[in-house]
């Protein structure tokens, strides 16, 4: 599956004020626009947040019942009345520069790939079993393949 450059978006950005500056330059508005291209099959109003390690706890924990901090959560509120899927991604910064200096990737193409994963949720893809899982993962790969991103499951180092 492809994506279409040819998709409304509407994307807007937060940035926690205590975010490391240099996640914050790393994660520019036309970057971010492309990541999220990459991944879109219909049009879509999303808002991505980038938080510390207390937001991404206390998210995961109120939404999820987990008590840590997660990569990426992917709020989904399904269409509006126009159908453009609508949802909410927050990713912690921390946690993906963490997982990204463990799997040995530069931590743009593990961002890349997290915002992938989680704009593919907030148009209802899923990875609950094994054949949605290989479907999605199919998809990430092809769209960071053409944004020149190595694929993220191999293991490096």
């Amino acid at each position: 599956m492809k994506a279409s450059c040819s998709l409304k978006l509407k994307l807007s950005l937060q940035f926690q004020a205590k975010m490391f500056s240099a996640h914050k330059a790393l994660l520019t508005q036309t970057r971010i626009t492309r990541w999220v291209r990459a991944a879109l099959l219909e049009h879509a109003d999303l808002t991505i947040r980038f938080v510390d390690e207390q937001e991404g706890r206390t998210l995961n924990y109120r939404y999820r019942g987990r008590n840590y901090p997660t990569n990426v959560l992917t709020f989904s509120y399904g269409r509006l009345r126009n159908r453009t899927i609508s949802g909410d991604l927050v990713l912690c910064c921390s946690v993906v520069e963490n997982e990204a200096n463990e799997q040995y990737k530069p931590i743009d193409a593990h961002y890349a790939h997290l915002i992938i994963h989680g704009v593919l949720h907030a148009q209802g893809f899923d990875h609950t079993n094994d054949k949605q899982a290989r479907k999605m993962e199919l998809i990430e790969k092809d769209a960071l393949d053409r944004l020149g991103y190595l694929d993220p499951y191999i293991q490096r180092g």
